[in-house]
């Protein structure tokens, strides 16, 4: 049986050498002396699983002993059940202040990278107060610019012949303005002004749109996929050349400033909706404040090659945050969290512990977006 011992919250360990040796196979632990040092995690799911027994000053002692005294940690059930279910499915975890072999760089993705040609010419408009959308109802320019550059709704929605009118909204509509290409009834700054009393966060959507366009990517609202918009990369156009099939979007943009906070319920929400569209999840982190140091939970080893890696043989390629199905998390607390496993040379993986204590896995990819100021990351729902 293996024995481990409980001297404190940051003292639990194995003194035996058959429990080390145990320990030492299983990767549980960081070798100190004669002893082998647990975390707190390691030391509760030795309990729970494999039936350990634990004594503290002469006396055995039982899993919520030891889980009581972190009663009122953070998220420390969190930590525990997400802990469990990586070392559940075969594979190693370990704290994050155990010695490791760094990898070699942290994986990014490259997106494609074009300029935005606009036509040297402008079009005159009505904007609508309580639309928050321009008409524009010259026939020739509306047309010329929902098909070659797709702005707006020419006619309706995949019947651009039903009607004469581009619809543009107001992200569109402002665009346009900045570029001179667009009169309208009101000026600039009163579009700004409308827009921010409909919704406080309109300045952070409207960069986000405003970065991708000016790299010549389409983007139009996300409103059907429960996101802020969905992506088309350069060169596309309401319908196919020479063919009338509707081209889908493979990529939705959601926006998350530094400053705000959501509940990782509807967080996780948005992902599973535009996975199960078939769409990559972008997450687009807006504001140029300093990101809040958040610490990661654990250090994970993954597959390769359908055999679980180890701190023997391999480098750790993921770095966990842990959270719960209640939590509310903030754009600096994520953006923190990204840039301490950058740190690492890894990718961020968040896995949520619901209700039920089931996990879920979302892994984190950086985009490189050339010249932008905000940061951008693809969102995957994975499987271990």
């Amino acid at each position: 049986m293996l024995e481990i011992e409980f001297k404190s919250r940051k003292s639990i360990f194995a003194s035996d050498q058959s429990s080390r040796d145990v320990l030492k196979k299983g990767f549980f632990g960081k070798e100190a002396g004669r002893r082998t040092m647990l975390i707190p995690e390691e030391a509760l799911y030795l309990i729970d699983v494999r039936n350990a027994r634990c004594t503290s000053m002469g006396r055995d002692i039982s899993f919520n002993d030891i889980a009581a005294r972190f009663w009122s940690d953070k998220k420390f059930t969190a930590r525990y059940f997400t802990y469990k279910d990586w070392r559940d499915r075969g594979l190693v975890v370990r704290g994050t202040e155990s010695e490791y072999k760094p990898p070699d760089k942290t994986p990014v993705k490259s997106y494609p990278k074009a300029e935005l040609s606009l036509p040297d010419y402008s079009v005159s408009g009505v904007f609508f107060k309580s639309d928050l959308i321009a008409i524009v109802d010259d026939n020739e320019k509306g047309k010329e610019l929902y098909e070659t550059l797709w702005f707006g709704q020419y006619g309706s929605y995949k019947a651009a012949e039903r009607g004469q009118l581009n619809k543009l909204d107001v992200y569109e509509s402002l665009f346009l303005m900045e570029r001179g290409m667009l009169k309208l009834n009101i000026g600039k700054q009163e579009l700004i002004r409308l827009a921010k009393a409909r919704r406080s966060d309109f300045p952070s959507l409207y960069e986000v749109y405003r970065d991708w366009r000016e790299k010549g990517y389409v983007i139009k609202t996300g409103f059907k996929f429960g996101t802020h918009f969905r992506l088309y990369f350069p060169g596309a156009k309401p319908v196919k050349e020479g063919a009338r099939d509707w081209i889908h979007s493979k990529h939705v943009i959601h926006v998350f400033p530094r400053e705000s906070r959501l509940l990782i319920s509807e967080w996780a929400r948005v992902i599973r909706v535009a996975h199960s569209v078939r769409k990559t999840f972008i997450l687009a982190v807006t504001g140029g404040t300093v990101a809040k140091k958040v610490g990661i939970d654990f250090i994970l080893y993954h597959r390769k090659g359908g055999d679980a890696e180890n701190p023997e043989g391999s480098a750790p390629r993921y770095c966990m945050l842990s959270l719960s199905e209640e939590e509310y998390i903030g754009g600096a607390e994520f953006a923190g969290a990204i840039k301490a496993a950058k740190e690492k040379k890894m990718e961020l993986i968040v896995a949520i512990a619901d209700r039920e204590t089931s996990v879920t896995y979302y892994k984190v990819r950086q985009i490189k977006i050339s010249g932008s100021k905000n940061e951008y990351y693809e969102i995957d729902w994975m499987q271990p």
